[in-house]
């Protein structure tokens, strides 16, 4: 008996956002399932627009588990997170052992292959867009809640936008001129089925 998809399916339960007023609340679960889907969308711009040598679809797994250790850690807050390189260090370690403990509830067999994919931010150039599919669905939740009427996510839009045009990826600039245009839309104006 191993419990790791028991684990997983607990992710709906670990709120994101905890230090904001949302309009609308978000956990990592759905938070995963977005940040994939952005990372398959930038994998694919990447071999397609740039002609560059990219899986989306391993990117796409990837971004399914690049959270999964908060499920036994919680997700911290990104200011203290971020607040210092010793804090950051020490959360490191904590959600190393985060990972351990889940891939101890896989046969040994299937511990290899989720190992890769849970470890995945230890390959930095891979990572990378992974990283920036995160950070894509942050200013998506941003954008969401502005036009909700909630003020609160004004400063974490604008610094969201701001570190993902510091991340100086094509992908991204592409996305954000191609696609983020239809997120400031309602379901009239994206066209509804009539």
């Amino acid at each position: 008996m191993y419990d790791f998809f028991a684990y997983l399916a607990r992710m709906k339960y670990i709120d994101r956002w905890s230090l904001m007023r949302s309009t609308e609340r978000e956990n990592i679960q759905e938070h995963s399932h977005i940040t994939a889907v952005l990372a398959h969308a930038l994998g694919l711009i990447r071999r397609e627009v740039y002609g560059q040598d990219c899986d989306p679809n391993a990117l796409a797994a990837i971004a399914l588990f690049h959270d999964a250790p908060e499920i036994l850690t919680g997700d911290l807050p990104t200011p203290i997170k971020y607040h210092s390189a010793s804090i950051k260090n020490a959360y490191g370690e904590v959600e190393d052992v985060a990972v351990e403990k889940l891939l101890a509830a896989l046969p040994g067999i299937l511990r290899p292959a989720y190992r890769e994919l849970m470890t995945a931010s230890r390959r930095p150039e891979e990572y990378r867009l992974v990283k920036a599919a995160d950070s894509l669905s942050a200013y998506i939740k941003c954008v969401e809640e502005r036009r909700a009427g909630n003020r609160e996510f004004l400063s974490a839009e604008a610094s969201t936008l701001e570190k993902l045009k510091a991340m100086e990826l094509p992908e991204v600039e592409y996305f954000l001129a191609q696609f983020m245009p239809g997120f400031e839309k309602n379901l009239d104006e994206l066209g509804a089925l009539e």
